[in-house]
């Protein structure tokens, strides 16, 4: 069943990059107490992900913080190597918490996996964005395509905050 609106995030593991390497943080790390926005790519350094949907939340990220925003957050299942060269490779180190579903869990957990093994990638992620306000989720837009970054993008989310 897919999460919607007034549900809590389920609980769940992320890998991270730290200064001491790979690192595990709950749901409950990353949204206890916070209000964050979180968006989901199917993949890191894939076209769409790449060139159009990071880089609104990056143009947007001081508009998106004045709202009252604690973090900015982006998932994928990408593993956390490849989710730490793409926040360097981007200049969103720093900015925005770079948030490796490995597996595919959580995309799984909330009802937004994608099945992108037609094109050679696997179970992915669907493309979407949310609000989470001390883990319920308060807002949610997901792509009807993983091929377009719209309904998903920091413009659109930016008037619901």
């Amino acid at each position: 069943m897919t999460i919607k609106v007034g549900d809590k995030l389920p609980q769940a593991t992320f890998r991270v990059m730290t200064a001491d390497g790979p690192a595990a943080k709950t749901t409950d790390d990353l949204f206890k107490g916070k209000k964050v926005v979180l968006f989901a790519v199917p993949g890191a350094f894939t076209p769409t992900c790449h060139k159009n949907h990071l880089p609104g939340y990056l143009n947007h990220a001081a508009d998106i913080k004045a709202k009252g925003v604690d973090a900015i957050m982006v998932t994928g299942v990408n593993d956390v190597f490849v989710m730490d060269a793409w926040s360097k490779a981007t200049g969103g180190a720093g900015v925005i918490e770079f948030l490796s579903d490995g597996n595919g869990d959580f995309a799984k957990e909330i009802g937004l996996s994608l099945d992108g093994s037609g094109f050679g990638l696997g179970t992915r992620s669907q493309r979407y964005s949310m609000i989470v306000e001390d883990g319920v989720v308060t807002s949610l837009n997901i792509e009807e395509g993983p091929g377009k970054a719209e309904i998903s993008g920091a413009e659109n989310l930016l008037t619901q905050l």
